[in-house]
């Protein structure tokens, strides 16, 4: 997953969820922000930030001339796009079917609907056709990567969606792409959402595959490394 043009700036305020107050050499911009989520603990002013620049945005009708995608904490890059987990997962996907043949994974597609769900991922295996459901991560505390940084009942319609589907037979996954290096292990935030944290275990068991990754960041871009255990506590 590469950014095409990127430069970096200083972060100075969030007016609201889609935008941010950022210096650009030494001339403060607003900018789009990829991430709808708070953030909180990450774009607090003085952070710097890596944004993209669309040097067409007259042309294409875009209100800002760029859009903020990553932010260091201390040393830690953190990609911030919520848009790029689902591009890289997909990515991923089609690596493994290139590099890992016995996997058998193809005909991967986005954005499928079963029954009343939406998955980000659908692909075929030599068993049985997967579900996979996407979500960025980008809240860490201590080494400890969570999920999520806010209330989504969203979310929990896609784990019961995914329930659904495994047992139906269907294989389902939910990807949680740590968007950053250097954490120990992936927890659900039971503080944050304790309904989404319970029914991820119980959907666990039901036969859903829970899965997180972390990423190589770069500030043009980021693809999925290495797996991250899994803890419920």
């Amino acid at each position: 997953m590469k950014y095409q043009n990127v430069t970096d700036g200083i972060f100075i305020s969030r007016p609201n969820r889609f935008t941010a107050v950022v210096s650009v050499g030494g001339q403060e911009q607003t900018v789009h922000v990829r991430n709808t989520g708070r953030c909180r603990e990450l774009l607090v002013p003085g952070a710097r930030v890596i944004l993209e620049h669309h040097s067409d945005y007259r042309e294409t009708g875009r209100k800002t001339e760029y859009s903020l995608v990553a932010v260091y904490k201390g040393e830690m890059l953190i990609n911030l796009d919520s848009q790029a987990p689902n591009r890289a997962a997909e990515e991923w996907l089609r690596r493994y079917a290139e590099e890992w043949p016995d996997y058998d994974i193809h005909d991967i597609r986005r954005e499928v609907v079963y029954g009343n769900s939406r998955f980000d991922l659908a692909f075929a295996t030599s068993k049985r056709s997967a579900f996979m459901e996407v979500k960025g991560v980008t809240l860490e505390r201590d080494g400890v990567a969570m999920f999520p940084d806010a209330p989504t009942e969203r979310g929990v319609r896609h784990l019961l969606g995914l329930a659904e589907a495994a047992g139906q037979g269907y294989l389902a996954y939910i990807l949680f792409v740590i968007q950053m290096k250097g954490v120990n292990c992936f927890v659900p935030n039971r503080e944050t959402h304790e309904r989404f944290a319970r029914l991820l275990r119980e959907v666990h068991l039901r036969g859903v595959h829970v899965m997180a990754y972390d990423c190589r960041v770069r500030e043009d871009g980021f693809e999925i490394d290495e797996p991250v255990e899994v803890r419920w506590e």
